[in-house]
């Protein structure tokens, strides 16, 4: 990202294709829609470089793509007023979707019960995010953090008969 900062244009498409994929996993996890998902990764790329002067790096680079997007989420989130949405009224994705091949859909339905702060600090803590880097994403302090994983889990646990 600094190199990108001074203006070498490679740089961004190495961060971009290094990024990619994880934080269209995450986002989709988070709302199985594939178009508004697709809508959210790119206002997060747009944010990325339209913000390339504002970066500073007190913490990874990753932290900080997740953080906007996790934003651009909730932002869709008070758009369409559907804080609350429930996961059955999410049309079932496609048998040729890789993700509902590997999580299935009964693990994405439950993930999507889930309160929003424990599901994204589920779906952040499986892209390999630290409690510390999670509680930087999501604003909540790192105990809160823990909190949230453990009881999503249980909650996924109870859902899924102890399968998670």
């Amino acid at each position: 990202m600094l190199a990108y900062q001074k203006g070498d244009a490679a740089a961004f498409e190495c961060l971009y294709h290094r990024h990619k994929d994880a934080l269209f996993s995450f986002l989709y996890r988070s709302f199985p829609r594939e178009a508004v998902i697709e809508e959210i990764a790119q206002e997060t790329w747009m944010a990325v470089i339209n913000r390339v002067s504002q970066y500073q790096p007190t913490a990874r680079f990753k932290t900080w793509l997740y953080q906007i997007a996790r934003n651009r989420l909730a932002d869709y989130w008070r758009r369409k007023d559907n804080q609350h949405q429930s996961m059955d009224s999410v049309p079932e994705p496609s048998v040729n979707n890789v993700e509902a091949n590997v999580l299935g859909q009964d693990v994405l339905t439950a993930i999507g019960r889930l309160p929003n702060e424990q599901k994204d600090a589920l779906l952040l803590h499986e892209q390999g995010f630290t409690y510390r880097e999670i509680a930087d994403i999501t604003g909540a302090l790192e105990e809160t953090v823990k909190s949230r994983l453990r009881y999503g889990r249980k909650e996924l646990r109870a859902q899924l008969g102890g399968l998670a």
